[in-house]
């Protein structure tokens, strides 16, 4: 099957990306064909272009970038580049970009990540579909007249960026980075080497390979956090970070070697930046603790729900002129970043906050974290719809719950919250659950759990 036809594409492309196996999902000719149809839905004259550490990644790139050309868009290079690296280009050359990464999935993956200019995402409903039924159409250039294409580095530039954005100042730091052999293993030496007076380095799995040797690079999950957790303990750090593979995700380990939630690094941030424009308003989306929107109203901030989600996020950040936004995915965007998201300006607020006082990492956080929380717990379920109905039906009509369908099923009381989704692309529904003490939290989340697994 030719990875151009209807049934192909139409698979490998997402609600926000494009994701799928190389060679026999994405391949030259696919890459060739997409960057010709992105160029002629977004109008563009001129684009840029960054790749990550897979095998396939530049080779994709470039057959990307000679269908561009084809259409007569010039085209710029930053060659490797982490994914908000490629979003800094977008933003700072003011051009739209493509990235090629599959971020943390495995190796035999790869995707295409598309932005306009200044890093406004392109989804769906914002122009992915239009480039999806233009490949599937196989459109010929429209210009005699080809684009050039040039090189950038744009690696300094980035980095200066989000140190202006997130200075770093006071006691220095012992740090150790895991990197997980993905792209945070070419950003973190050209920021950290700005930071050697402030930051003692210890570097984990920073060569770039996307085989993943060591483990996945996906700090989500626990398994690929045990390294670094070890590391951090070995070497009494102060602090422990972990990219996934694009490095557009981050995640803390503190000195005891414990694992922060994201929600609780939402709350930091959030406070930070309230701090820098009070009154402000922060997103946060239905799964992120709701610790975050009362730090946020504490605080003097307004808070603002939206489903799980960039494009959500960062449409939802357009219409309120929101200061941050962040995921309980590891995800955090900045106003000040063209509303994107940063793995590595998430770590350096966290280093600022941290080397602004003389506590731990734990005892700083301490109070940005209320509530226990379950993580996201994935069933396999045939009939979703069914499951989240009789969900609804056994807590709907209490009188102690409040209901919403903002993003799936959320039901909320006093003492516990739970948010069940159904995945778009596997026969799965997802639960994350929160309690005021452990306790609660287990008790609901495993009610929950037995209803959604008693169904399959």
């Amino acid at each position: 099957m030719s990875t151009t036809s209807p049934d192909n594409v139409n698979a490998v492309f997402k609600a926000y990306d494009v994701r799928g196996t190389v060679p026999d999902q994405l391949d030259e000719d696919f890459a060739r064909a997409t960057g010709r149809a992105y160029v002629e839905v977004l109008g563009a004259t001129s684009i840029v272009i960054g790749y990550d550490m897979r095998p396939s990644s530049p080779d994709l790139a470039g057959a990307f970038a000679d269908g561009a050309t084809s259409s007569g868009a010039d085209v710029t290079m930053i060659g490797l580049a982490s994914t908000d690296q490629l979003y800094f280009a977008s933003g700072h050359l003011g051009l739209p970009g493509a990235m090629f990464t599959a971020s943390h999935n495995p190796a035999q993956y790869n995707g295409i990540k598309m932005c306009r200019a200044y890093a406004q995402p392109v989804g769906l409903d914002s122009g992915l579909a239009d480039i999806r039924d233009l490949v599937v159409k196989g459109a010929s250039p429209t210009t005699a007249r080809p684009g050039s294409i040039s090189s950038h580095d744009v690696l300094q530039a980035y980095a200066a960026h989000l140190l202006s954005l997130a200075p770093v100042s006071g006691r220095k730091l012992k740090v150790v980075v895991d990197a997980g052999n993905g792209m945070a293993g070419h950003t973190a030496p050209a920021v950290f080497e700005r930071l050697a007076d402030q930051v003692e380095l210890v570097p984990m799995y920073f060569d770039l390979d996307g085989t993943f040797p060591n483990h996945e690079a996906n700090p989500i999950e626990a398994a690929n956090l045990v390294d670094l957790q070890k590391r951090v303990l070995a070497e009494q750090a102060d602090i422990g970070l972990a990219f996934d593979g694009d490095a557009d995700r981050c995640f803390l380990v503190d000195e005891r070697g414990q694992g922060v939630s994201p929600s609780t690094l939402t709350a930091l941030i959030a406070a930070r930046e309230l701090e820098k424009e009070p009154g402000g308003t922060i997103i946060h989306n239905l799964i992120t603790s709701r610790s975050v929107p009362e730090i946020v109203t504490e605080r003097g901030g307004k808070p603002v729900r939206t489903r799980v989600g960039h494009s959500f996020i960062k449409e939802t950040m357009a219409e309120t002129d929101a200061i941050f936004g962040g995921e309980h995915s590891g995800h955090f965007y900045f106003r000040d970043f063209w509303r994107a998201d940063s793995g590595m300006l998430a770590a350096l607020h966290a280093l600022a906050a941290l080397a602004g006082t003389d506590r731990s990492l734990s005892a700083l956080l301490a109070e940005y974290e209320r509530y226990p929380m379950s993580g996201e717990i994935n069933s396999e379920v045939a009939d979703q719809a069914a499951v989240v109905a009789e969900l609804e039906a056994t807590y709907g009509g209490r009188d102690d719950v409040e209901v919403d369908h903002l993003d799936g099923l959320s039901v909320a009381s006093a003492d516990w919250a739970f948010n069940v989704r159904a995945s778009n692309t596997e026969p799965l529904l997802r639960l994350n659950a929160e309690g005021k003490d452990s306790t609660t939290m287990a008790a609901i989340r495993d009610e929950v759990l037995s209803i959604i697994r008693g169904a399959r």
